[in-house]
Formats: C-alpha cells, structure tokens, sequence
C-alpha cells in the first residue's frame, strides 16, 4: 500500500464526461449522474483500507447530499487483473455490504482516472450545478479512523456549493492508496 495525497484544488475547470458501466448493469455518463445543484465524482476501490475504513460514511453522505440535489458517483479506475479485489464482480459485493445507494463504475480502461488525474482511493471532486470543479479534498476530519464527530469537510463544501455555486472554505488533500495503474 502506497499511501498518496491529491493535489491542491484546481477550481473551475469543466468535469469531462464519461460512458461507463455500474454494478447495476446499465451505463451512466455526466448526464445522468449529476443532480440539479452539483455533483460529487469518487475515484474509489474495494481493497484500499482507507475506502474500507470510511465505505458506510460515504454512503451515508452520499444519501445526504442527494436532499440537496447533489449527484454522487463513485468510479474504480484500478486494475483488476492485478488486483482482483477490485473485479466487477467484487465491486457489487463491496457496495451492497456497505449500502451504495449511488451508481458505482467501473473504469477498465483507467481513461476517466487520468482524465481527471485522480491519484488515490479515495479521491474526491466536487462541482457545482455548471460542472466546474470547486472542491477536492478529503470525506471528513477522521481520515481513516472512526471519529464520530469528524468535520464532515465534503458535506460542508457541498452543502455552500448547492447555494452559492462555490466553495470558499479550506480544503484537505485526501490521503489514499495509490491508483493501481495497468
């Protein structure tokens, strides 16, 4: 496990469509995942202990972003030939033991994970109703502990982004396992 943190938000930039499968069998692209206020982008996995560790918390913000009509999707950009953890099918036992209510899709290609430049599991991208970029950072305060009462970082910055468009507060790389690059 190579732990990596993201790199400082670049704000602004447009979110860069994509046409991938999900553990639900159909296909979803920016359209169809984005809700009326913004949306949530997570380059996830099921083997990496940090996803493992916050997989129910981010579940739970997911469902709580939904009521303020931010779309959530995670993303496995990973190599499951190397890492079989990671496998398709392996991705919709990981998302029923932990309750994804969102689509979760599975990258093959690993195209997406670099057109976003996503360097970790988790990595987090926020953007607001018009698709540009405002938030990338961590999940919450607790990295990869259980805290109970962790800042709940992605939830705040959503939360100003469903009203206001934008995010002005601080934001904390997420720290995460490495992408597992083919």
């Amino acid at each position: 496990m190579v732990a990596l943190t993201t790199p400082e938000v670049d704000k602004g930039w447009k979110a860069k469509d994509f046409n991938l499968i999900s553990i639900d069998g159909n296909y979803y692209n920016l359209d169809k995942v984005k809700g009326k206020n913004g949306l949530v982008i997570a380059f996830i996995c099921n083997h990496c202990p940090y996803v493992k560790s916050i997989a129910t918390k981010i579940a739970k913000e997911a469902n709580e972003l939904c009521k303020l009509g931010i779309g959530f999707v995670a993303i496995n950009s990973n190599d499951t030939i190397a890492y079989p953890e990671d496998s398709y099918d392996n991705m919709k036992i990981f998302a029923k033991e932990n309750n994804f209510q969102f689509p979760y899709l599975l990258d093959s290609t690993q195209g997406i994970a670099k057109i976003y430049d996503a360097v970790c599991t988790p990595d987090f991208f926020g953007f607001n109703s018009s698709m540009e970029l405002q938030y990338r950072g961590r999940l919450d305060s607790a990295k990869k502990d259980i805290v109970p009462d962790a800042k709940r970082e992605l939830y705040i910055a959503m939360s100003e982004i469903s009203e206001t468009g934008q995010f002005k507060g601080e934001q904390i790389s997420s720290i995460g396992c490495s992408i597992k690059w083919k």
